[in-house]
């Protein structure tokens, strides 16, 4: 509840505790110890706060249950602290196995699309037709993601005619087409 109160007087002030978490977290995907322990957890797929509240569900709900079951066998309860700090386990492995299945439902903000100018400086091949000026020809240049687009080029230089085939270099873009000239570098495909 307490948290809840937190997040909606937070939206009230346009200021998201939780999104303030998320910006304030490590993003994880790095090769230290630490980056593989936030990737285990899933920070960076799954919002913090909703990793929190998986967290503070199982250490409860297993803590309980642990006192339940020590005051049956010993009609006592345990210290709290040791209680508390066998349920941490429970815990942390609640953010495991929920968070795998929260962060397949949480859709994804980040994008690979890539804008029109990013594609000038890469290498490409006519695959239809031969390119002339004022005669487009479709090439077949991959984005800094690895992903296949097909755009159309025509020849930077009045006088010269790429094949199928042909490796070219993007060179600039006007209006719906590429312009484009013989690949000077072959190894850069």
């Amino acid at each position: 509840m307490g948290i809840a109160l937190l997040e909606g007087l937070g939206m009230l002030v346009s200021m998201s505790p939780s999104n303030w978490l998320d910006d304030w977290l490590p993003e994880g995907g790095g090769e230290s110890g630490l980056d593989k322990v936030l990737g285990w957890l899933h920070l960076g797929r799954v919002p913090a706060l909703v990793l929190l509240l998986l967290f503070l569900c199982g250490y409860t709900v297993f803590g309980y249950s642990l006192q339940m079951v020590a005051q049956g066998f010993m009609g006592t309860y345990l210290p709290a602290w040791l209680a508390g700090l066998l349920a941490v386990p429970a815990g942390l492995a609640t953010v495991r196995g929920l968070g795998a299945l929260v962060a397949h439902i949480i859709p994804r903000d980040e994008t690979s699309a890539v804008s029109e100018q990013t594609l000038l400086g890469r290498v490409g091949v006519v695959v239809a037709g031969a390119a002339r000026r004022g005669l487009a020809a479709q090439a077949r240049v991959k984005d800094a993601h690895g992903r296949t687009h097909y755009l159309m080029v025509e020849p930077d230089v009045d006088d010269e005619v790429f094949e199928e085939g042909a490796q070219v270099l993007l060179v600039r873009k006007l209006g719906a087409f590429y312009r484009c000239i013989a690949n000077p570098h072959p190894g850069l495909l």
